[in-house]
């Protein structure tokens, strides 16, 4: 009995029906149309989950599922269920004869769509053979790497658009892969040959082996990653260029993942101005709320989160909080923008900017304080100018006499805001003030081995004893008015009126008071007799009014025949530390 193709389905001894039968690929013979299985062998019916002889005489539609059998990897039906992944070719006259083999998920999965796909992604697939060292690039890796398909290329001709140092790294990857029989993967930057670009080139390759495990070469597919590069190198860049701007204006960067209640602090800064080493992490909204604010500010803090959430506005907010190195209380600015995954859902994070701004609040502060007082020190000053002007004009018998007393006295009022604007508005030196009054009548400058005019000496006609005292603003005026007024008058009419007088200051601290109890004592010798003044002057009036009112002194005047003398016992007001200058 013959079969219906060359004899094939033959006597059992047809040595090609038992090549039929032993074959280890699925064989099938179909009928000359193709709609009916002849034969099918044992390792097509085993492949399928069929019975051997299971087949023959089914229609060959049975095998696909419906339709005709075509050539290439398809899916056909297995008797279990499912279906099973094979390759089909014809063979035989007419090409009735089927020769049909699994193939493994890889193969299955590749198809000339999958390689357009691969191609349009920008991935090009390349082969190399270790006993001929060619490099076989298809078309799509030989148009990355400017080269013509096939193995035009070599690893020569590659290394020389490669910077120095590159091959010599590249070898290295490759080699360990090698040693590790696993695959690897690189980026490098490659200029080509044919046009000069330099292109950014991501490669993947793993070695194959042969059926007895030799290996025998490489395969792998290569990118062209250039824009993607050039892209994230910018957003590195600007991200470098943000963290150094945030760096130099003292800015903390932070992220706060609501869901999860967890904070991402992104630089140093973060941690400097909570005052957490690393090893401390972070907080989230949750104990920056119950620990870190303070408790003051938590419904203002709270309040702004909750607008900021419904208006979908940036959320700026002030408070203050407890730094954890030193305890401390700091101000903080807040600032940030709440991320949505889409309109109208809830937001999922808060990106924002944290400033320490305690040093500027504390200058603002400062600064209102000082312009406060320097009103009031002018409304005081120009109060005094009127009072000058008036009583000088009253008191003076000629336009020169007015002249010279009224500049006089303006020259000592504005030294002594000279020497208060030297100590930012704080304080003035009571020897400097004496100094400033005295040293003019002295008889020689300081000699050599006495104590330098730094130390506030002067020669032996005048003598200046106390301790260092620095006079609050508020009273260093009508002080240093009234020690103008002091030598003025000595000068006219009592102890520097001639070469023989002599002028004794001494002044000391006593307890009591808020500050202290200034004890200051004016006395002078050696001059012309001393009689009472016949009426009072305008000297004698700033002398008794202005320390007593202005200054809330105890004044006593002495018209003694060989001197006048003066004692004046002052309270220190407290200094106001808001005032001083920053430390």
């Amino acid at each position: 009995m013959h079969g219906p193709v060359g004899g094939l389905h033959g006597p059992a001894a047809d040595p090609r029906h038992a090549a039929f039968e032993a074959a280890a690929i699925g064989l099938a013979v179909l009928s000359e149309d193709g709609a009916q299985i002849l034969e099918a062998n044992p390792a097509l019916c085993a492949l399928l989950g069929h019975a051997p002889g299971a087949l023959s005489g089914k229609p060959a539609s049975d095998l696909v599922g419906g339709g005709r059998i075509a050539d290439g990897i398809h899916p056909w039906l297995h008797a279990g269920g499912g279906s099973v992944e094979v390759r089909v070719r014809r063979s035989g006259a007419g090409g009735t004869v089927l020769v049909v083999e699994a193939v493994d998920a890889d193969e299955a999965a590749r198809s000339e769509e999958n390689r357009q796909d691969l191609a349009a992604a920008g991935l090009g697939e390349w082969r190399w053979e270790q006993a001929t060292g060619r490099l076989v690039l298809s078309r799509r890796a030989a148009q990355i790497l400017g080269h013509p398909p096939g193995d035009s290329a070599t690893w020569d001709i590659l290394r020389a658009g490669l910077s120095a140092g590159e091959p010599e790294r590249l070898q290295a990857v490759v080699r360990d892969a090698m040693a590790r029989d696993g695959a690897y993967r690189f980026e490098t930057r490659l200029t080509r040959e044919a046009d000069g670009r330099e292109v950014v080139l991501a490669v993947r390759g793993r070695p194959v082996h042969a059926a007895d495990g030799r290996r025998t070469g490489m395969v792998g597919v290569v990118q062209d990653v250039t824009t993607r590069v050039e892209a994230r190198d910018g957003l590195v860049a600007r991200d470098q260029r943000l963290r150094v701007a945030t760096t130099v204006a003292r800015l903390g960067i932070f992220e706060w993942h609501m869901l999860e209640d967890h904070a991402i602090w992104e630089n140093e800064r973060m941690f400097e101005i909570f005052g957490h080493a690393p090893e401390d992490g972070t907080i989230g909204k949750s104990e920056f709320l119950r620990d870190t604010l303070h408790p003051d500010d938590r419904a203002s803090v709270r309040l702004a989160i909750s607008q900021a959430l419904r208006d979908d506005a940036i959320l700026h907010t002030t408070g203050r909080i407890r730094r954890r190195s030193d305890g401390a209380w700091r101000t903080i600015d807040l600032a940030g923008r709440f991320e949505r995954d889409a309109p109208n859902r809830l937001p999922r994070r808060l990106i924002g900017l944290v400033a320490d701004v305690t040093d500027q609040r504390l200058a603002e502060e400062r600064q209102a304080l000082l312009i406060r007082e320097l009103h009031h020190r002018v409304k005081n000053t120009l109060a005094t100018v009127q009072a000058i002007v008036g009583s000088t004009a009253r008191t003076a018998s000629s336009i020169d006499s007015f002249y010279e007393a009224f500049v006089g006295r303006i020259k000592s009022l504005a030294h002594t805001h000279s020497v208060l604007t030297e100590a930012t508005w704080q304080t003035a030196d009571l020897r400097t003030l004496l100094l400033s009054e005295l040293r003019p009548y002295a008889e020689a400058q300081t000699r050599e081995g006495e104590a330098g005019e730094g130390d506030g000496a002067l020669d032996g006609r005048i003598t200046l004893d106390g301790p260092d005292t620095a006079l609050p603003s508020e009273i260093a005026v009508p002080i240093g008015m009234a020690i103008h007024e002091l030598t003025t008058n000595a000068a006219k009419y009592g102890a520097l009126s001639n070469r023989r007088g002599r002028i004794s200051v001494a002044w000391t601290i006593l307890s009591g008071g808020s500050a202290g109890m200034l004890h200051f004592a004016w006395r002078e010798s050696g001059g012309p007799p001393v009689e009472p003044p016949r009426r009072q002057g305008f000297g004698s009036r700033l002398l008794q009014r202005v320390l007593t009112t202005q200054v809330q002194a105890e004044v006593e005047t002495l018209y003694a025949q060989d001197g006048f003398a003066l004692t004046m016992l002052a309270p220190l007001p407290v200094r106001n530390p808001g005032l001083d200058p920053p430390g």
